[in-house]
């Protein structure tokens, strides 16, 4: 199919469609072929197409280069990416290290103060258990104390009342005597 249109193409040419001799100056379409011939000369006589292939050359080389170096940039950006992503890996891990030493400690200052807080609430118990036995002590001396001014009282009523000056006087020295004995 591809030779046949290729055929129909040739046949359709405008050389075939001129009237008059092909071969003649007359004919523009022979000069035409001719002016594009000689072009074609000039060109090849020039180089120019090799000068055309060597530029596309240097240019596929180029671009060699540029996939090349696409591709070493490639490995790079991944090779990178790889290290990133250990380093997160890494840093992931430490922060949940972190935060379990910091959960830890928490629970730790959490039982510590707890600790101290119960050693507080005994300490105060106690000092609150010292004063009150403090006041029991003062509220029965005091009682004592207050006994044993009516006794003296009465006592000393009833000895006004029963003995002499001298036999007073021997019984308060007594009992001076006795209670110092008992308060020491």
């Amino acid at each position: 199919m591809k030779r046949l249109s290729v055929l129909f193409a040739l046949l359709a040419s405008p050389a075939f469609a001129a009237s008059g001799p092909f071969f003649s100056l007359r004919n523009t379409d022979f000069i035409v072929t001719l002016a594009f011939l000689v072009f074609v000369g000039i060109l090849i006589y020039f180089r120019v197409p090799q000068l055309i292939g060597g530029l596309l050359d240097k240019r596929a080389e180029g671009i060699r280069n540029d996939l090349v170096e696409a591709r070493r940039l490639r490995e790079e950006a991944q090779e990178i990416y790889a290290s990133y992503e250990r380093r997160q890996r890494e840093v992931k891990g430490q922060a949940d290290e972190i935060v379990a030493n910091a959960k830890r400690e928490a629970t730790s200052e959490a039982e510590k103060a707890k600790k101290a807080l119960q050693v507080s609430i005994e300490r105060r118990l106690k000092a609150a258990e010292e004063q009150i036995a403090g006041a029991e002590a003062d509220a029965v001396r005091a009682v004592r104390d207050r006994a044993i001014q009516t006794a003296i009282a009465a006592a000393t009523e009833i000895l006004g009342q029963q003995a002499t000056a001298d036999q007073r006087s021997a019984g308060i020295d007594k009992a001076i005597d006795d209670v110092a004995r008992r308060l020491n």
